[in-house]
């Protein structure tokens, strides 16, 4: 019999706790997603096929979260299902700019647009109605409106939305990177059932460190990851972006997004937009020169 658990906390701790769910090898979810409660609380839900152990759940949830005001954990038997798509079916299109982001199940109710992208959720993140997603392809279509990069890279792909979205814009090759092996093939097959396959590339790879990504500048990288990865890639970014060129960075809370911005600051970047949705904080980037930066 699946199990269902749920908790509540702050905007700024629900995306750390859902990478947390998905991430995690015990307990193992069939799905994680979360709901906006509004007032800036979210509900996270993950299923599990046999009833999840409370402590190591909990233990799990602390770690991500940090100091942040967590609501009680509530574990509950549910009957047989298909919990995947039922999950799914409770997520709803979530727009972007020109981006349209839809589930397999709404694919006959909505208008099939030339910006229109099907991601399910899955076990890779990454389906626009987090914030951060959803900030990230407002802030691509924002710059896409403006300037056609060449070069354009995503790192941490997950399900690929962004390199599909800027595959889809640009017409051309676009580089997709996850460090997760099972990432990797998620973002191949929806880009391949989103009519862009043959323009992203999905590599098996931490950051920039794979041999068609190493030496190369980019025009445009994306990066919706956590503080802790951004911060540590930074010197990479600063190597790997052209001068001239952008990057786009999410993931962060109003006050994580100040510090990444000083950090890159310090290594070649100015600031050129904030998007800032419930609470999260997605920045544009632009690199002023080519000087080799270190850490």
């Amino acid at each position: 019999m699946m199990h269902k658990a749920s908790i509540e906390a702050d905007a700024p701790q629900a995306e750390h706790i859902v990478r947390a769910l998905e991430e995690a090898i015990e307990p193992e979810a069939v799905a994680v997603g979360l709901f906006d409660r509004g007032h800036g609380r979210f509900e996270i839900f993950a299923h599990y096929a046999e009833s999840p152990p409370r402590d190591a759940l909990l233990l799990l949830i602390a770690r991500a979260s940090g100091d942040g005001a967590l609501g009680a954990l509530h574990i509950e038997a549910l009957p047989e299902a298909d919990w995947v798509k039922l999950s799914q079916g409770q997520r709803g299109p979530v727009a972007a700019g020109r981006f349209l982001v839809h589930g397999s199940h709404d694919r006959g109710r909505v208008a099939r647009g030339r910006f229109s992208i099907e991601i399910d959720a899955g076990q890779a993140f990454g389906t626009a109605h987090h914030a951060s997603t959803r900030g990230c392809l407002l802030a691509l279509d924002d710059t896409l409106k403006r300037r056609r990069p060449r070069k354009v890279v995503d790192i941490g792909a997950g399900t690929g939305v962004l390199a599909i979205a800027a595959a889809k814009v640009l017409r051309r090759k676009v580089t997709a990177s996850d460090s997760d092996p099972l990432a990797v093939q998620i973002a191949a097959e929806n880009a391949r059932l989103n009519g862009v396959g043959p323009l992203v590339g999905s590599l098996n790879a931490r950051g920039f460190e794979h041999p068609r990504l190493r030496g190369q500048k980019a025009d445009l990288v994306l990066a919706n990851l956590l503080e802790r990865a951004l911060y540590d890639l930074a010197p990479a970014f600063a190597q790997s972006v052209a001068a001239g060129g952008r990057a786009i960075l999410s993931g962060l809370t109003e006050t994580q997004a100040r510090g990444i911005a000083a950090r890159y600051s310090s290594l070649g970047f100015a600031m050129e937009k904030r998007f800032i949705l419930d609470g999260w904080t997605t920045l544009v980037i632009v690199r002023r020169n080519a000087r080799v930066a270190r850490d």
